[in-house]
């Protein structure tokens, strides 16, 4: 799994980081998301899957590897 984040379309609403704080944080100034892990561990993929399918702004990516 290979995770993007768009900073542009995102809208700080902490969905991510509420659902995988192991791989999403927030800026303390505007509370845009912070990508922590960009290839995380199969423990969190259904939580990124959750977080990405959740995000109000679609500013999240998901890529399965083959």
């Amino acid at each position: 799994m290979k995770i993007t984040v768009n900073e542009d379309l995102c809208c700080g609403a902490g969905q991510c980081v509420a659902l995988a704080p192991e791989v999403f944080d927030q800026r303390d100034e505007d509370a845009i998301v912070v990508l922590l892990e960009a290839e995380p561990g199969e423990q969190v993929h259904a939580a990124v899957r959750e977080a990405a399918s959740g995000c109000p702004s679609a500013a999240i990516t998901v890529i399965d590897n083959a």
